[in-house]
Parts: C-alpha cells; sequence; structure tokens
C-alpha cells in the first residue's frame, strides 16, 4: 500500500506549531490531503498535544521566546513518545536570531526529518551559502554532498527543495523531479509540503521506512502541483492555490504512481 493510501486510511494526527502567515493555508492543506490538522501552540498543551499525535512539525517562520518554549516542550514530548518529529528552519542564516533558534533546537531535540531550501540546510551543516531571507535558495554548489553532510550530522533525514528535490538519510538518497515554478508565488507552500512530510511520517512505521515516506511526500506533492497548474496557471497564482488544495484531495495513488518521477540514486 503507497504511503498516500496510508495518510487518507488513517487520517493521522499531525500537531503544529508554525507561524502566523501560513497556518490556515497549512491546515486546509492537510485536510485536503486526509489528515487532520492541530495547530496549538499554548505551552500548557503543547506536550499533551504532541503526544497524542501521528507526527510534530515545527516551523520557524514568525518567532517569539513564547513559540520558541512550546517548540522544545512539543518536541521533547514527541521525542519520548517516539512521535515523528519534523523542522522547517524557514530562514535560518538570514538574521542572527534565527541561526541561533535552529541550533537550539537542533541541540535539544532529535528529529525525525528536516526540510528546508539549499541556504537552510546549509546553515545547519556548517557550510557557506548565500541568504538573502527566507525564500533564498540559489546559489553554488553539489548540493546533493550538502544533503548527504547535515544528514548525517543530524542523523535524519534531510529534504532540500528546489527544482528538484533531494532526500536523503545520509546513506541513500532520492531525487523527485515533479512540481511547478508557480509553487513559489504562493507563500506558505514549503511550509505546508513540511506538513505534508509530517503526515507521510506518521504513517511509515518508523525504521528505514521513514526516507521512503519522506520521498513518496515530495514527489506526490509535486505531482500536485503539476496537475493544478495545468488546471489554473492561466488564472494566476490565486486560482492555483486554490486549485492545489484541491489537487491534494484528488490524486488517487494510481494517478501518483503514473506521473512520478522519483528516482533512487545509485549509491
Amino acid at each position: 500500500m503507497s504511503y498516500l493510501s496510508k495518510v487518507r486510511q488513517a487520517n493521522p494526527l499531525v500537531h503544529n506549531i508554525t507561524n502566523i502567515v501560513v497556518a490556515n493555508f497549512t491546515a486546509n492543506g492537510l485536510l485536503a490531503l486526509g489528515a487532520s490538522p492541530f495547530m496549538a501552540d499554548a505551552l500548557e498543551e503543547v506536550a499533551d498535544v504532541a503526544a497524542m499525535s501521528g507526527a510534530v512539525v515545527l516551523n520557524i517562520g514568525t518567532l517569539n521566546e513564547a513559540a520558541i518554549a512550546s517548540m522544545l516542550k512539543a518536541g521533547q514530548a514527541a521525542n519520548r513518545q517516539g512521535v515523528p518529529l519534523v523542522l522547517d528552519p524557514v530562514g535560518a542564516g538570514a538574521t542572527a536570531y534565527r541561526t541561533e533558534v535552529t541550533a537550539k533546537l537542533l541541540g535539544e531535540l532529535q528529529l525525525t526529518a528536516l526540510r528546508g531550501n539549499v541556504a537552510e540546510v546549509a546553515n545547519v551543516a556548517g557550510e557557506r551559502w548565500a541568504s538573502k531571507g527566507v525564500d533564498a535558495g540559489a546559489g553554488e554548489g553539489d548540493v546533493i554532498a550538502l544533503a548527504n553532510k547535515a544528514a548525517r550530522k543530524l542523523n535524519c533525514v534531510v529534504i532540500i527543495t528546489g527544482k528538484e528535490d533531494i532526500i536523503t538519510d545520509g546513506k541513500r538518497t532520492y531525487i523527485a523531479s515533479n512540481g511547478h515554478p508557480i509553487l513559489t508565488r504562493v507563500t506558505g507552500t514549503g511550509c505546508l509540503l513540511s506538513a505534508v512530510v509530517g503526515a507521510f511520517l506518521a504513517v511509515s512505521g518508523g525504521g528505514g521506512d521513514v526516507l521512503e515516506a519522506a520521498a513518496e511526500a515530495l514527489s506526490f506533492y509535486g505531482v500536485a502541483a503539476e496537475l493544478a497548474a495545468e488546471a489554473a496557471e492561466a488564472q494566476g497564482p490565486g486560482s492555483f492555490q486554490i486549485e492545489f488544495l484541491n489537487q491534494l484531495a484528488l490524486v488517487t495513488p494510481e494517478l501518483y504512481s503514473s506521473r512520478s518521477r522519483l528516482k533512487l540514486l545509485e549509491s
């Protein structure tokens, strides 16, 4: 059974501590996919919510001290309960504050997966890479080697999104080639992707299946984007956003399989 089928069958609870820009879009995207979003960030309840969830997704897009405390508490509860934990280090490296917060989260939590653009992941891995803000991603260098280095350093799956998406655990590496440039014209598509990764990890069963689940999440997301662009690109990004939510619900495992361009690199 595909992980997409498992998500829709299990309707996993995905606990999100995310940013104010994308909370609504993230919740709607998870609902469309077939998961169940829980958008809780109060310090008083995050540990309880994390413990009952199928996955916890932390997103540092709009930071404040209360959110950081809640992220740490939720992440620690997820670690204690064996709940998959995803971090989206939005803008890491763009400011000293974001860099410090990312380092603190990484120092105190064990991630299952980290998803970011190349500049964000480079910062986590301690590599130099140009960063101009939360959307930075262009640069020169061996992105696959960077992803592998970060995965080994963090002992988790690392996902670098771009024209092609790289998904690796430091030993095996997938390349997902589906997607569409119009995704970059709608705010929150990367943040929603991190939450979708959480939903797929929630039904992965852990162990070696984590990498495969994450890779399918990236490839599925790209297929949905392609189909949405075909249906709505002429109308612009507003119509695309709506159609993208539709496609997250409408793409079947069979349609996904027929359009997926996901490959495992030879080691």
